[in-house]
């Protein structure tokens, strides 16, 4: 049965109010997912410390499936809304824990396919990405130290619970990661206005990873350097550049195109 909690003293309130910040989910080494939906997605098998409910949530929900699972906490509609970071909050929310992978057990994947980002900084720009990584099947996101923070509430509700769904590393050194895929084998691809080729000519069918940049400077000269080669997106029109998460999308889905689409004879 869920416990009531009718204080902002609590300290869980305290503590959820505190998860607001990068440096102290770093430090118990969890994040926050709030909605139906995100929360819906969480997988069985994925570490949950306890929910929290509102009282208008639990008047209108079955709450057997939360309490079976992990604590359930009752507060107020109006202490939701304390500890919520959403203007208009739907009363469920989850305290996570995070999840390590094997990163060699993923680079010794056949045909792996990989996508690094450098110093991504929007939290709605890197959720679009994962979400767009996850539907292309990518096998994993590396994102450069510098990069804004995976689990920033803006970059979750970005990713609609992709976050679940497939392996990102943060603070990644972007030489190491190179290095790592080099000694592999597997390509590494600048997204770079510089690119004298398209993705079009490229044999996507292996192994690969993508390079993908700041949102307002690119790649810096020091990243590019690290990739066997550039590639560019043909732009017909007027404009001198895409938005990085469409640019990472044409790009993922080219891969897709591929890797999933009988060739024609």
């Amino acid at each position: 049965m869920a416990k009531r909690i009718e204080s902002a003293q609590n300290k869980l309130v305290k503590r959820l109010n505190g998860l607001r910040l990068r440096k102290n989910r770093e430090k118990e080494n969890v994040f926050v997912a709030e909605g139906i939906r995100f929360v819906s997605e969480i997988p069985e098998d994925w570490p949950v410390e306890c929910f929290v409910v509102s009282q208008e949530f639990a008047a209108a929900h079955d709450l057997t499936d939360w309490e079976r699972r992990a604590q359930t906490f009752l507060v107020s509609n109006s202490l939701f809304q304390e500890v919520s970071e959403t203007e208009n909050p739907q009363g469920i929310l989850a305290v996570c824990g995070k999840i390590s992978y094997d990163t060699g057990e993923l680079l010794e994947k056949k045909n792996a396919f990989f996508l690094l980002a450098e110093e991504m900084n929007d939290p709605g720009n890197l959720g679009t990405v994962i979400r767009t990584a996850d539907a292309c099947g990518v096998d994993a996101v590396f994102l450069s130290k510098g990069s804004v923070d995976l689990y920033h509430p803006k970059t979750l509700r970005a990713t609609m619970g992709s976050v679940f769904h497939l392996p990102i590393f943060q603070n990644v050194s972007l030489p190491e990661a190179a290095n790592a895929l080099r000694e592999r084998g597997i390509p590494l691809y600048a997204a770079h206005l510089r690119g004298r080729q398209y993705p079009y000519g490229l044999n996507l069918r292996r192994a690969c990873a993508f390079l993908i940049g700041n949102e307002a400077r690119g790649l810096s000269e020091e990243a590019a350097a690290l990739c066997d080669s550039y590639v560019k997106l043909p732009m017909p029109g007027q404009a001198e550049s895409l938005n990085v998460s469409i640019a990472a999308g044409v790009l993922m889905y080219e891969v897709v195109r591929q890797r999933c689409i009988p060739r024609q004879t």
